[in-house]
């Protein structure tokens, strides 16, 4: 599995913190992490969380990566950010239950943690402990077993609901503010990582076109 991590900007001097957890647990269980930034709280390019919902609907609609990890001081505004994207199911994630919950239960695609709340001492180790709660064997499966079914019933009704109350991500791409849209896709290795991954011509085309305006 392809996984991305996106850092705002006002928790951006963590991201080396939170990257070295998530490629702790993630890459011996053989998925891939893009860190996709912020790297500093220098960058020149900024994220706030409402890019990092803009970049997540980017990357999971274009197929270029299968799950995004992001967050922000309490993780709620990436995560409402994220949940107004097509195709975005993100869930809050503070410890190792709700991870294991979220995976089990909801199955999305996207999770937002709290990056300043609650980020203390072996902060990293309930990092740890959550993406391993999360990326560790299959998810979907129900909690409790006995009710999985209605659990994936749900999730499919969910997904129709959403698929009808949102445009599409290529229309959203051209119908959202543009200069908004440019900042969200300037990171320093946007370019770098999206491109050989994106699997939708079309998106890729219009953000080239966008990136060079």
């Amino acid at each position: 599995m392809k996984i991305a991590l996106i850092t705002e900007n006002s928790q951006a001097a963590k991201n080396e913190i939170i990257v070295t957890a998530l490629k702790t647990v993630a890459e011996p269980l053989g998925h891939k992490v893009f860190n996709y930034g912020m790297y500093s709280a220098e960058d020149k390019a900024s994220l706030t969380y409402v890019m990092n919902g803009l970049l997540a609907g980017i990357l999971l609609n274009s197929k270029a990566v299968d799950f995004v990890v992001t967050g922000c001081g309490t993780g709620m505004g990436s995560m409402l950010a994220c949940n107004a994207m097509p195709g975005v199911f993100c869930g809050l994630v503070i410890d190792p239950t709700d991870a294991f919950l979220f995976g089990q239960i909801n199955d999305g695609n996207a999770i937002s943690m709290p990056y300043a709340k609650g980020f203390g001492w072996a902060a990293e180790l309930n990092l740890q402990d959550c993406y391993r709660k999360l990326f560790d064997g299959e998810r979907g499966l129900g909690y409790p077993k006995e009710r999985a079914a209605i659990m994936a019933k749900n999730r499919g009704i969910l997904a129709q609901v959403k698929a009808t109350t949102c445009k599409d991500m290529l229309t959203v791409l051209k119908e959202v503010d543009q200069d908004l849209l440019k900042a969200a896709v300037a990171g320093e290795k946007f370019q770098e990582l999206f491109f050989p991954n994106c699997q939708d011509a079309a998106m890729a085309s219009y953000i080239e076109g966008v990136l060079k305006a």
